[in-house]
Order: structure tokens, then C-alpha cells, then sequence
């Protein structure tokens, strides 16, 4: 259906519960990123981002402050929209799942399904989440009752409901996962939701009586009683945002080449959004990327403690570009990433202010100084052909990086020339050529620098869109398609000018530019603070008392031991390899030698510490810590009282 000359890059489209926070600034940031590339290359491009604004979350939420679900909605919204044209987002189109068209083309897909004989009427019994608008069975749920993604209570949800028969796409999907190994990334994600198909897909329940805020079955079904499930109406977003169901002009930009989402919400999109698909007869999405979490200072975000991070405000501290570059090239996308004032100011002082604009700055003084700020480029060829060859094999990775999601080896890969550019400069030191009266050598060098800076320029504009133009500009050209194809397709040479004398590009920072509590009202802070200073409550034994909700922050699980060793050069500790259930075994180091053999706890079962920041011991990564009892006789391991299957949740 769709063009080889287009690209369709989307957004999850944000739940209006809350206001836009860091890890929605990352997301949105990388599809922006994605679809800035895509334009400059030429591909006819559009980028979608929106919100997700049905659902029972949000009519208790909007009941709960006196609202309507519409008023509710529109103002958290207007905050996801104003904060991406606040930062320039270039999207081409906002959608809202209360948007007319939208819900006209949802009643169309469900019509089209039933019709298919994919949905049915049957009646629900579960376990269902209000929170994560979901269904746990039995065995999932915490201590017979708690949700095991947000440890809040669940409640039996008994209802006539329509059904997807998603059971009957189970061996299609493995089919498709099997054909296309990159149709999840990074692949390690694709792995889980293989295991996680492999296992058994169940109908999928896809409507609801018990509320009324939600896109109601279309009129030929004739069941006014039943709005559609929250995730069967948001994750049509992508097709209806292009006309399905309504004025299909669009279309043609369908399949997506890149749909991104946060790890949470991957089964959704990798199980749900795919069989929904197949029943529509619509082609699959070329990628489902899914990043990881944010912290900060090493800590999880939470508004109690005061340290949930305000995009906008970071942005205005330190520079949107900056910020932008330092989320991209912060972390490998898909694992976890820490936020520290630190690491940020790090990034622009090294990176940028060191690498980046250091070299600009050189360029400028070279030339001043020596040619009236004239940069002749026409020898630059002859003079350093070996330099200009180490610089298109690292440019020649680029591309194939960009759209396999390794953002942070993009930016590494396209430092390399800044280092070539720089080392130039270091060995044929151009005031030794000037002495020796080798002008022309001197005036090639200031060209390969120039011609470097570029093409740097030129592939860094989507991370910085307001910072490469600058660069560009004091260059003498512009960044826009042709630029793109002749300094990177075509490994061409920039024209000679006379250089633009600016400003430096990153003035060194000394020192954080952000409170701690910088995200809170005065108010807020001052609760938090109390909050934390309260004496903890205590049993009359003297144990300190602790909430349920701080119980459920601990991850316990039952774990296999694969692999036992003694740690050399140590007394105490082991080094176990332990099965927790996940695609490889936790490494861990555990003082128990004196009590326990290698061998004897090969193949036996413990209990595991599962979600313990990582650690070193005596050089070696651990990665949990294992549920023990000591006493005046010795120590002993808490086991399973029978065998469980690894990575069964203790509680």
C-alpha cells in the first residue's frame, strides 16, 4: 500500500492522567529526530503524535477534581500539545482519540472485524486493573490480588463483553515474528514477546458496560450499552490518523516504518496492534521500537520525593539542543537511563562545547588569522585524500544506525570525523605550514576542516535542529536535501566561502543550573519534605512499620541456580548464574560460601531480591541478592516449599 518514498513515523499517543514528563519528551524527541532525517533524505514524511484521552481512568480522574471527561481531557492534552510546539516538534498532525474521525473510523474497524467473524459476544470474568486498563489472570496477580505491573488492588470484573479472537493469530504472529527479525526492536524485546506468544494467547475482551467515557460499537451492531476497550480505540490511532474508516487519502503513507513506544506498553503494540491488523487485511509495521525507562540521580521519579524531571524546565536551563542531544546520546535505546544534572553538563562541556565547538572556534581563528576568513576548499582532495577516506567510512554507517535504533552509536559514529578534524589539525599544525611557506597546504587544511564541520552539520541537524543550521550558516550553506545528498550521499566537498564569525556554540558550565525541587510548587517541596522527615511509625518491638505500597517495591522471585563457582582470592562469597525467568540468568554474588558448596546449590532453587540496584563485589557485576536466615547455628537459604517455575513472584 505504501510508497518506498514514504515514511510514517508515530508517537504512542500520551494518556491525558497526567502532564508531560521526561519519558514522554524522549519518545517524542526520537520520532521527531526520525522524521527530520526522513524529510532531509527526501522521503515524503508524516509524523504523528497525540493522546489518549478514553477510558475509566480518566472519568474517575475527572470526576475526582469536578470535571467532565471532555474538560479533563482537553486540559491535559493542550499540555502534551503546547509543550511539543514549545519545543518545535514538527508533526504533521495531533491527534486526539476524542477527535470525530477518529471514532468514526474505530466503529469501522470493529464493524469490519465482526463482520470477519473475529469478534464475538461472550461474558468476563477477571481480575482487572483500573490503573494500567488491564486483566491479570489468577496467577499473575500479587499475593491473590495486587497488580503485578503497579502493585495497586484489583477487583473482580464480571460483564458481558464482545471478544477478539486473538487465540486464532497466535501462529500467525510467531510467523511474522520469525520473517521479520526486526520487526521489534532492539531484538531482545522481540525475544520476550515470542516467549510470551509461545505460551498461549487468549480472546481478548474489547469492550466494556461498567463505564460510559469510551467510543461507543457502531450503530449496525445495535448494543448502545458497550463502549470499546481503551486499548482497541487507542491503538487504531495510526490508521485512523491517515482517513481509515473515513476520507482514506492518507492511506498511502500506511505501513508505518517506525512506531515508538515505551516497554510498558510493547505487548499491546506487538500482540494486539498486529492481529488487529490481520483481520483488517492491512499490512504489519515495518518496526516497533520500544526504549526503556527514566530515572534520575540513580533514583525512580515519584512527585513524593520531589524528583520528577520537567522537560520544559531542563530544556530552558540548559538549551533544548542540548537536551536533545544528551537524551539521544545518553543511553543505548531500549535499556534504562539515568537523568543527572551531571552527565548533562558532562555532555555539553565534552562533547559539545570540547569537540564540537572547539573545532568551529579553531576554524574561525585559522582562518582570520591567516586568509581574511577566506576557506578555499578546491585542493583539499589532493592535499588530505586519506583524511577525507577515514570520514566517509564512519558517515557510510550512519544511515543503517539511524533506522535500527541505535541513536547512541549514531552520534558516536558521527563524532569520529570531529576527532579526524581535530588530529589534522594537532599533526600538520597549520602555523608550522604558514612559517614554511606552504600557504596552500595550510589553506587545504583549513578546507578539510571546513568540509568535516559540515558534513557533521548536515547528519546532526535532526538531533540539533536550531544548533547545525548555526554551524551551517557561518559555513556558507544550507542544510536541506540537496546539501544532504551532496556532503553525504555523494561524499562531496563543501564550496569555498568566507566564514561567518559567531559566538561560541556551548559556554562552559560550571556549575547545575536546576534545583532539586525545581518540578515542584513551594508547596509541594515543603510536603515532600515533611513527608520525608516524618518518624517512622513502629511496632511495639521497636520494627519500624512500613505501608503495602512500600512492601510492592520489592521484587521478590523464585530463581534456579544454573551455574555455581567459587569467587577466587575470596573466603565468603560464590558466583551464581540464577534462572529468574528472563531471556538469561542473573549473575550473582553471594556471601554463603562458608555454609554451601558450588556444587550443592547447582540445579536447587532460592528466593531472589530481584529489582536491587546492580552492584560490584570483588570486581564482579550482581545483579540481586538472595532471601537468607542466620541464627547462633549458622545461615540458611529461604527455598520454595516446593519447586516453582523461575521467575514466579513472591509475595
Amino acid at each position: 500500500m505504501s510508497s518506498c518514498h514514504k515514511a510514517y513515523i508515530t508517537t504512542p499517543i500520551y494518556y491525558v492522567n497526567d502532564v508531560p514528563h521526561i519519558g514522554h519528551a524522549y519518545t517524542t524527541i526520537i520520532a521527531d529526530m526520525l522524521a527530520r532525517y526522513s524529510r532531509m533524505s527526501g522521503l515524503e514524511t508524516f509524523f504523528l503524535t497525540g493522546t489518549d484521552e478514553h477510558g475509566q481512568k480518566i472519568e474517575e480522574s475527572a470526576k475526582a477534581r469536578g470535571k467532565t471527561p471532555q474538560e479533563y481531557a482537553d486540559e491535559i492534552s493542550a499540555k502534551f500539545k503546547n509543550l511539543w510546539d514549545y519545543f518545535g516538534i514538527g508533526y504533521d498532525k495531533f491527534i486526539r482519540t476524542t477527535d470525530p474521525d477518529h471514532m468514526k473510523g474505530v466503529q469501522k474497524a470493529f464493524e469490519k472485524m465482526y463482520a470477519n467473524g473475529d469478534i464475538y459476544k461472550d461474558v468476563y470474568k477477571g481480575h482487572y486493573c483500573v490503573s494500567c486498563e488491564a486483566f491479570f489472570t489468577e496467577i499473575q496477580l500479587v499475593d491473590g490480588e495486587f497488580c503485578p505491573e503497579c502493585g495497586k488492588p484489583t477487583h473482580i470484573v464480571e460483564e458481558e463483553s464482545y471478544f477478539f479472537r486473538l487465540s486464532a493469530y497466535q501462529e500467525k504472529l510467531l510467523k511474522w515474528y520469525d520473517e521479520n527479525p526486526e520487526c521489534i526492536l532492539p531484538r531482545s524485546k522481540r525475544n520476550e514477546v515470542i516467549r510470551f506468544v509461545e505460551g498461549g494467547l487468549e480472546d481478548l475482551s474489547i469492550t466494556r458496560t461498567s463505564f460510559d467515557w469510551g467510543v461507543k460499537l457502531p450503530e449496525s451492531i445495535d448494543d448502545p450499552k458497550h463502549v470499546m476497550y481503551v486499548w482497541l480505540d487507542a491503538l487504531m490511532n495510526y490508521v485512523t490518523a491517515l482517513g481509515y474508516g473515513t476520507d482514506e487519502a492518507l492511506m498511502s503513507f500506511w505501513p508505518a516504518r517506525v512506531h515508538l513506544i515505551g516497554k510498558d506498553i510493547l505487548r499491546f503494540h506487538a500482540i494486539y496492534w498486529p492481529a488487529f491488523l490481520m483481520s483488517l487485511g492491512l499490512e504489519l509495521p515495518k518496526h516497533i521500537a520500544a526504549h526503556g525507562w527514566w530515572t534520575r540521580d540513580g533514583e525512580k521519579m515519584s512527585k513524593s520525593k520531589g524528583n520528577v524531571i520537567d522537560p520544559k524546565e531542563v530544556a530552558d536551563a540548559y538549551g533544548l539542543d542540548n537536551f536533545r542531544y544528551f537524551m539521544l546520546r545518553e543511553v543505548p535505546f531500549g535499556g534504562d537511563g539515568d537523568f543527572s544534572q551531571k552527565a548533562l553538563i558532562d555532555r555539553i562541556n565534552s562533547d559539545l562545547g570540547n569537540d564540537l565547538g572547539n573545532l568551529l572556534n579553531r576554524l574561525i581563528g585559522m582562518s582570520g588569522k591567516y586568509f581574511d576568513g577566506r576557506v578555499e576548499t578546491s585542493k583539499v582532495r589532493d592535499y588530505y585524500p586519506e583524511e577525507l577516506a577515514e570520514v566517509e567510512a564512519s558517515l557510510a554507517n550512519l544511515e543503517p544506525l539511524l533506522f535500527e535504533m541505535q541513536l547512541h552509536r549514531y552520534l558516536e559514529e558521527l563524532w569520529k570525523p570531529l576527532s579526524v578534524a581535530n588530529k589534522a589539525i594537532d599533526t600538520y599544525q597549520p602555523w608550522v605550514l604558514m612559517k614554511e611557506g606552504k600557504e596552500e597546504a595550510a589553506m587545504a587544511l583549513n578546507g578539510l576542516v571546513a568540509t568535516i564541520l559540515a558534513k557533521v552539520a548536515v547528519m546532526l541537524y535532526p538531533v540539533m535542529p536550531q544548533t547545525a543550521p548555526k554551524i551551517a550558516k557561518a559555513l556558507g550553506f544550507e542544510i536541506d536535501h540537496k546539501s544532504w545528498k551532496k556532503l553525504f550521499k555523494e561524499g562531496g566537498i563543501v564550496e569555498s566561502f568566507t566564514i561567518e564569525k559567531i559566538p561560541p556554540l556551548f559556554p562552559r558550565i560550571e556549575a547545575p543550573l536546576l534545583k532539586q525541587n525545581t518540578d515542584l510548587s513551594a508547596s509541594q517541596a515543603q510536603n515532600a519534605k515533611a513527608e520525608t522527615k516524618k518518624t517512622p511509625e513502629k511496632h511495639e518491638e521497636g520494627i519500624a512499620l512500613i505501608g503495602i505500597d512500600d512492601f510492592f517495591k520489592t521484587s521478590l522471585k523464585v530463581g534456579t541456580v544454573v551455574k555455581a563457582e567459587a569467587l577466587p582470592k575470596s573466603k565468603k562469597l560464590l558466583l551464581l548464574q540464577v534462572d529468574v525467568g528472563e531471556e538469561k540468568p542473573r549473575q550473582i554474588v553471594a556471601g554463603i560460601k562458608e555454609w554451601y558448596s558450588p556444587e550443592s546449590l547447582v540445579g536447587t532453587q532460592v528466593c531472589v531480591v530481584a529489582n536491587l540496584k546492580p552492584a560490584k563485589l570483588m570486581g564482579q557485576r550482581s545483579e540481586g541478592m538472595l532471601l537468607a536466615a542466620k541464627d547462633e547455628e549458622g545461615l540458611a537459604l529461604i527455598r520454595p516449599e516446593k519447586p516453582k517455575k523461575p521467575g514466579t513472584q513472591i509475595g
